[in-house]
């Protein structure tokens, strides 16, 4: 195991004590805690100062706020700024958030190593997680990865979005003409929006609005 020295950034010891257990049982026995962003930064930056830097950062996406006012306000947060002090970091982030779009974002857009969702047997996924790391491969969750396939798999339009927006919204089917008319959108027929929303459907395996709608409020979508 390449990975000698981890830092956990999580504000639940339940959790925080399950990660211990995990990296233990791979034969990490460097093992830092934080439980709040700030004070994870501040010792990224002492490790770095003692020439003794971390070798991965394992940090939640939320964190609860108390009485402690906090400069940095969650693990997105946390992630940008260790990179700036420490650009080579291993990043591997355990959280409960499930939107595909939110993950996806978190690899594209801050290059972390790997995604662990918090749910049934996620010591094992952990364990994977750490191994692929180690490694120096990324560790995306098959599951996930699915569900962004299966969101990709229709390419959303401004026009798509619009409508499904309305929708959302409460605006009848029936309607929608009308207001897309108003702002000069094409094409503003009926018979459009029927086969823009047809084709959604049947692509997602949908047979309401109703269950569009919500897919798109779950994915980031609208």
């Amino acid at each position: 195991m390449m990975l000698k020295h981890v830092l956990i950034a999580e504000d639940q010891e339940s959790a925080s004590i399950s990660v211990r257990k995990t990296l233990e049982d791979l034969g990490v026995t460097a093992i830092d805690y934080a439980y709040y962003c700030d004070d994870a930064l501040l010792r990224i930056r002492k490790a770095l100062a003692e020439d003794k830097p971390y070798d991965l950062l394992i940090t939640d996406l939320h964190f609860e706020e108390d009485s402690q006012v906090q400069q940095l306000s969650g693990g997105a947060a946390l992630i940008t700024a260790a990179r700036q002090a420490q650009p080579q970091l291993n990043v591997l982030v355990f959280s409960a958030e499930n939107k595909p779009k939110v993950i996806d974002l978190l690899f594209t857009d801050l290059s972390i190593n790997g995604y662990v969702r918090k749910a049934r047997y996620d010591a094992q996924e952990l364990k994977l997680a750490i191994k692929m790391i180690d490694q120096q491969r990324q560790h995306f969750p098959g599951h996930l990865r699915q569900q962004i396939q299966q969101k990709n798999a229709h390419q959303f339009t401004d026009f798509d979005i619009t409508i499904i927006s309305q929708l959302a919204q409460g605006q009848l089917q029936k309607n929608l003409p009308a207001y897309l008319q108003a702002r000069h959108i094409k094409p503003s027929g009926l018979s459009s929006i029927e086969k823009r929303l047809n084709i959604m459907k049947e692509t997602f395996g949908f047979s309401k609005n109703e269950q569009l709608v919500a897919f798109c409020k779950d994915n980031g979508i609208i």
